[in-house]
């Protein structure tokens, strides 16, 4: 369920500054990254339950780091993918007059799913494997990671904060990574909207671009198992 908030809330502030008749039109790059920072909030809050997994690369890092086990890890991505793509779906439904009024509807794949500005593919792997070490790192090093009784709420530090304090990372990241792939640094993020996009009756839409599908998902799960494989050797006080 919380990846599904994830998406629905994410991609609905692309939406909101992306379609023509709403009242966040043309809201700019910066209202993007405070919509996707706050619907990481929201999901991992409401998915505190299961340990607040609504990112595959997460998910996998902390396999890596020994902090979840193997067997766990299908599991929790199989929810992250359909949590995903189902929030893609409400989405969609909410904006469902917006999408029908637009002026581009070929234009619309990226309020979905993330694309290069400079297509190139090894390069655009590099970058999201960057913006998800940076993420998944920070999730393992900093005290939100597993030291109060819940995991992934801390009891010190940043305490206060609780998981609104992983949206301050997700807009830094965005803000300073963000420009050249869209950072999606989450492989169900992009793939289960990428999915919804390619089955919803969208007026006029695009392809789904399935050639460059693969990158916010492999540059993502290299970023994740990196940051676990780091932090296992990272001397931590």
């Amino acid at each position: 369920m919380g990846t599904a908030v994830l998406t629905l809330l994410g991609c609905g502030v692309v939406a909101n500054v992306t379609l023509r008749d709403t009242l966040g039109n043309n809201g700019g790059w910066l209202l993007v990254n405070f919509g996707w920072g706050f619907a990481v909030f929201a999901g991992a809050s409401i998915a505190a339950p299961s340990n607040a997994h609504i990112n595959p690369a997460v998910t996998l890092g902390l396999a890596v780091n020994e902090q979840v086990p193997w067997s766990q890890v299908p599991v929790y991505i199989a929810a992250q993918l359909i949590g995903a793509t189902l929030g893609a779906v409400l989405c969609w439904l909410a904006y469902k007059l917006q999408f029908d009024e637009h002026d581009d509807p070929a234009g619309t794949r990226g309020i979905f799913c993330t694309g290069p500005t400079v297509p190139n593919a090894p390069w655009n792997l590099v970058t999201e494997t960057i913006g998800t070490f940076v993420l998944v790192l920070w999730i393992i090093l900093s005290p939100q990671a597993g030291v109060g009784e819940t995991p992934g709420v801390p009891d010190f530090g940043n305490a206060a904060l609780g998981y609104a304090a992983v949206a301050f990372i997700v807009i830094g990241i965005g803000n300073s990574l963000g420009g050249p792939t869209g950072y999606a640094i989450n492989p169900a993020r992009d793939l289960g909207p990428r999915i919804a996009y390619a089955v919803l009756p969208i007026r006029g839409k695009s392809s789904a671009d399935w050639g460059y599908s693969w990158v916010p998902v492999v540059g993502p799960s290299i970023g994740g198992a990196l940051a676990g494989a780091l932090a296992l050797v990272l001397p931590i006080s």
